[in-house]
């Protein structure tokens, strides 16, 4: 029974990563509409804390070593702290949803480099020409995006999501594989949130609209996200290989431009249909030669 299960889920979670993972950019754009990006980010930090304390309190799993919990504040700040605050910084200066996952979209070529080197994954020839497929099919998809909003510093901040993403990933992979996620994950969500709420201190003036859409996008962030999706990637980086892993990534721009076509009317035509079918056929290479792949030392 319990191995039908986990034959299931390992099925299932891909698709289900892909889908709230992209969710994340669509509730991002609903969410900054009524705060600033660093206050956004802390009150939704803060948010997922006293949901994850709950959550400790009742079911009382086993916290991390000091050492342990260093890393997982580590993995924080990369995969929640600069990621989530480039991506919302990009949405907040008017970058369509669409374009702001574009960059971070490229995570696999990056990923595959390092893990490589870093983690002694082997990357095939097959996983290389699905990884530069999928990369082809992201430009279809987002290739006439309109450039709106404050360009130059969207960009950086998109540019800065991907890095940190890329990082968090091995990061979580090499050493927080073993601590269990909800108290890895609290200590990741307080971390980001002194992070945020320092940001927001400095640079903003921490004004916020409580509209219902605020309060909507926000609850989503947090139960969908933080909760949710977290889980399901940290739950396939410790069962996969880190390049199966980041070649979803590829999926996420598809899918949010389409989740973006029908909320905010952005721009979807047959080209960016073809690009996202492409990106689908880039992961599948990717992903089904990898099991056989023989590890090698790190470093080679």
């Amino acid at each position: 029974m319990n191995q039908r299960w986990d034959d299931l889920a390992a099925r299932v979670a891909p698709a289900v990563f892909v889908v709230l993972w992209s969710s994340g950019f669509i509730g991002t754009k609903y969410a900054v509409s009524g705060a600033e990006p660093l206050t956004f980010l802390t009150i939704r930090m803060s948010y997922v804390s006293v949901l994850l304390a709950i959550i400790i309190a009742i079911w009382r799993p086993k916290w991390p070593s000091l050492r342990e919990a260093a890393h997982s504040a580590v993995a924080g700040l990369l995969v929640h702290g600069f990621y989530l605050g480039g991506v919302s910084i990009a949405i907040y200066l008017n970058v369509p949803a669409g374009l702001s996952a574009l960059i971070p979209g490229l995570q696999p070529i990056l990923t595959s480099t390092l893990a490589n080197r870093f983690l002694g994954e082997r990357v095939s020839a097959l996983q290389w020409g699905g990884l530069l497929l999928g990369l082809a099919g992201v430009l279809l998809v987002l290739r006439s995006r309109p450039m709106t909003g404050d360009l130059g510093w969207g960009w950086f901040a998109t540019c800065i999501a991907l890095v940190s993403i890329t990082l968090g990933t091995l990061y979580q992979k090499r050493f927080c594989g073993r601590i269990d996620w909800r108290t890895g994950n609290i200590i990741q969500y307080v971390t980001c949130a002194i992070f945020y709420a320092t940001g927001a201190w400095l640079f903003e003036t921490r004004v916020v609209n409580w509209t219902a859409e605020f309060i909507l996008g926000v609850s989503w962030l947090v139960i969908a996200l933080s909760i949710g999706s977290i889980s399901v990637l940290y739950w396939l980086i410790r069962r996969s290989a880190a390049t199966q892993v980041a070649s979803l990534f590829y999926l996420v721009p598809a899918t949010t431009a389409v989740m973006a076509y029908f909320l905010f009317d952005e721009w979807l035509d047959w080209v960016g249909i073809v690009g996202m079918a492409i990106c689908a056929a880039g992961v599948l290479l990717v992903n089904k030669p990898a099991a056989k792949a023989e590890p090698v030392s790190p470093g080679s």
